[in-house]
């Protein structure tokens, strides 16, 4: 496929994830079963701030991203659509989806927001436009102070839990649920993207890797997974970098 036309097939594409992972989010918090690492720290930040949910999003992303300054890393466009993206889905989708009544039917919309946030994951990280800020912390963590990529992971994503509990974040049964699922659910599900006639992997060579400012690499550099993978899950193979 030529370049130009590919490359609106994948803006396109990261722009769906993107949403997607946005509304999966929404759907995780209105289960009220307990929420992924960073979304505990966003709800933390609701009790304290007179912002929605997803102006949060979308400040606390930008502060992240000045973080990458010292860390050397640099954003890519797939990086600032994530910023400005994913925020406003989940305040849309809040504001369309009620909180369920009933434990079951809480159970059911939280399996629903993993899987909708399993193929937002994919979908995103398949664009191979670049990774979303709080990757970007950890890839630059990993960097920088030469510490491997599970424990930048860990030690980030613990630290955001225990401040986002402090605050009043929703720690529950969900957040141990996400931490353990999402990797092995996104894990499958990124051949599907990598094999699309647009796929940066498939114009570019199955040994490339794309890097989180967009740029590609050999396969010595490894991305990591999506904005909230867990600090269990093994980083899934991507284009990019959700």
């Amino acid at each position: 496929m030529h370049r130009t036309p590919a490359l609106v097939l994948r803006s396109v594409q990261l722009l769906v994830g993107l949403f997607l992972y946005g509304a999966s989010t929404a759907l995780q918090v209105r289960a009220v079963v307990g929420v992924g690492s960073w979304t505990v720290l966003t709800q933390g930040l609701e009790n304290v701030l007179p912002w929605s949910f997803g102006v949060i999003t979308v400040v606390s992303s930008v502060v992240i991203l000045l973080l990458w300054i010292p860390l050397r890393q640099r954003p890519g466009i797939g990086t600032l659509c994530n910023v400005l993206a994913i925020g406003p889905a989940a305040d849309l989708v809040l504001w369309l989806v009620p909180e369920p009544d009933g434990l079951v039917a809480r159970v059911l919309l939280f399996a629903a927001g993993l899987v909708l946030l399993a193929v937002a994951t994919a979908c995103y990280i398949g664009a191979g436009l670049g990774t979303g800020a709080r990757d970007g912390l950890m890839v630059g963590v990993h960097e920088r102070f030469g510490w491997p990529l599970w424990l930048a992971r860990t030690v980030i994503e613990v630290t955001v839990v225990v401040v986002g509990w402090l605050l009043g974040g929703d720690v529950g049964v969900g957040t141990v649920v996400a931490a353990f699922v999402i990797g092995p659910m996104v894990q499958p599900l990124m051949p599907l993207f990598r094999r699309l006639p647009w796929s940066p992997t498939r114009a570019s060579g199955a040994g490339a890797v794309r890097t989180p400012g967009g740029g590609e690499t050999g396969a010595a550099r490894v991305a990591p997974c999506a904005s909230e993978c867990p600090p269990t899950a093994t980083p899934a193979p991507s284009s990019a970098v959700r």
